[in-house]
């Protein structure tokens, strides 16, 4: 009985609350989960209970507001913020065994000895080789807070029995920057996957680096990048444009516009400026290429990008999750919306949503730009040379790029798919590292020399056979050059970091070519220069 009157005394309380706020609805929904708790037939677990509601409601608004639990929302920070703790390797599982790529240069993994190649089998007397434990659970070993020690059980090439390391945890940088390097005379091209904390540093070291080496022009390479954090795009645009320039402004029914303008003070404002975008360019990304566009800064070549163009408030929560809730849109200067369209609740909302790219893919966008049509009411204009630009979602470029459909084949798609391009280089690598370091004094020499032969493509074939891919020669055929440069940028990149892999993938990157060509050819001219 008492209970029953604390409950009624609870409610009436809840009540005043709400009505002294004029919030029926959280009334409402306050009293619906104190009457679970108290009341419900069977014991209840409230976090989870109220966690699930969160969930609901925000998928009621957009695809973008979200909720993320403690563990989530640690992980969702890590590459924004630009590092982690751990033991500072990069590695691939092969196997159900944890091969060393590259320890980290200067890490504690590279510290204690550990070279690349050698296999982690164990961590802590606790084996992670052979027991089918998932990456995810290996991380969590391997990574802990600073200074903390971590006995790791490796087994070498060459050495018979098991060496043990024992490892200091320490911060581990993750860039933002993939490649930075002179693609052609007088041309530097830099490779950005996502919007941190540190890449605007980043980005500001890389030029520095390029135009001491004679860089005029500069190819952005966004393809792929689905953005981060606004100030990070807000800082790497001002690289490109004038004082009181306007970079981007956002306004929401709550949000009153806010307008984001250069400084003037940018390292890059003359030089002609390429900018790579393709469909899964977002947020950020478009932030940065809307603005270039409309200020005819520069020009775009590529494909339609994603048209993610909400603003997320992060509303941190009293035990560690958080919500990411919309608040308000993007919109670039010529008044352009970023976002794409979208309609429906919940799952619905949801797989309508994700289908967009397919749909593209299937009403033929991502191949021909004649299937694009943007009606009359989308039409906006660039704030200097007065170009026909169009809104609706996403950045759609100036020079189009159809989505190479050629050479990637069923039967390439699944060789990557169960593991045995990579196999096949780190496979190849642990057996010859030694002779190509030799041989290979630094990547210029291997780049003009070095090539996959035939018996290289042989094990690559029997590794495909083994993993149940049927052999089908008119496609080998197809892929046979894309095959090729992959498994060479892999080589390159275990040799030497990821500057090289794109400084080999971009020879066949179509849309990179395509920068190139609009440099060379004239074609930016005729843009700029109407």
């Amino acid at each position: 009985m008492k209970k029953i009157v604390l409950w009624i005394f609870a409610c009436s309380f809840l009540m005043a609350q709400a009505q002294n706020s004029g919030r029926d609805a959280l009334r409402k929904l306050q009293m619906a989960e104190f009457a679970i708790s108290r009341l419900y037939v069977d014991s209840v677990d409230e976090d989870h209970l109220v966690e699930q509601a969160i969930i609901e409601m925000l998928a009621q608004l957009d695809p973008h507001s979200t909720y993320t639990n403690v563990e989530e929302t640690k992980a969702l920070n890590q590459p924004l913020q630009g590092g982690f703790e751990g033991i500072g390797v990069q590695f691939q599982m092969i196997e159900d065994t944890l091969l060393v790529i590259q320890p980290v240069s200067g890490g504690p993994s590279e510290k204690v000895g550990i070279l690349a190649g050698d296999r982690i089998v164990s961590v802590n007397d606790t084996a992670i080789a052979g027991v089918k434990m998932n990456t995810e659970d290996i991380m969590k070993r391997l990574r802990g807070p600073k200074n903390t020690k971590v006995d790791l059980g490796v087994v070498r090439r060459g050495v018979a029995d098991l060496l043990h390391f024992t490892v200091k945890r320490d911060k581990i940088p993750i860039y933002s920057l993939d490649a930075s390097y002179m693609i052609q005379p007088g041309t530097g091209y830099i490779r950005i996957n996502r919007f941190g904390a540190t890449t605007p540093d980043e980005f500001s070291e890389a030029l520095m680096k390029l135009q001491k080496e004679g860089m005029r022009d500069l190819i952005l390479d966004l393809q792929g990048n689905g953005g981060g954090y606004l100030n990070a795009a807000i800082d790497l645009a001002n690289e490109f444009l004038d004082q009181k320039d306007l970079i981007v402004y956002t306004e929401g029914r709550a949000a009153r516009r806010s307008d984001f303008a250069a400084k003037g003070n940018g390292r890059f404002r003359q030089g002609r400026l390429v900018v790579l975008v393709d469909e899964y360019s977002a947020s950020a990304s478009e932030i940065v290429s809307g603005a270039i566009q409309d200020w005819d800064r520069g020009v775009l070549v590529g494909r339609r990008t994603f048209g993610k163009g909400l603003v997320q408030r992060p509303i941190d929560l009293p035990d560690g999750s958080m919500i990411r809730l919309t608040v308000a849109r993007y919109y670039t200067p010529s008044g352009r919306c970023i976002q794409k369209p979208y309609s429906g609740e919940g799952d619905d909302m949801q797989e309508q949503y994700a289908k967009d790219l397919l749909d593209r893919f299937n009403h033929g966008e991502l191949m021909h730009a004649d299937s694009i049509h943007f009606p009359d009411s989308l039409k906006y204009q660039t704030r200097r040379l007065v170009r026909t630009v169009y809104g609706g979602g996403g950045i759609m470029p100036d020079f189009f790029v159809p989505m190479d459909t050629a050479r990637y084949t069923d039967y390439h798609r699944h060789i990557v798919a169960k593991g045995v391009v990579i196999r096949s280089t780190t496979g190849y690598i642990e057996r010859h590292r030694e002779e190509l370091k030799a041989k290979y004094k630094d990547f210029d020499t291997f780049n003009k020399k070095f090539e996959i032969d035939e018996a290289f493509l042989a094990d690559m074939r029997a590794l495909a056979d083994e993993a149940k891919v049927k052999f089908d020669e008119a496609q080998y055929e197809r892929s046979l050059p894309l095959i090729k440069t992959q498994l060479k940028a892999l080589i390159a990149r275990d040799l030497w970091d990821m500057n090289e892999y794109f400084r080999v993938m971009n020879t066949v990157d179509e849309t990179v070519q395509q920068g190139l060509r609009v440099l060379n050819d004239g074609l930016y001219e005729k843009i700029m220069n109407r």
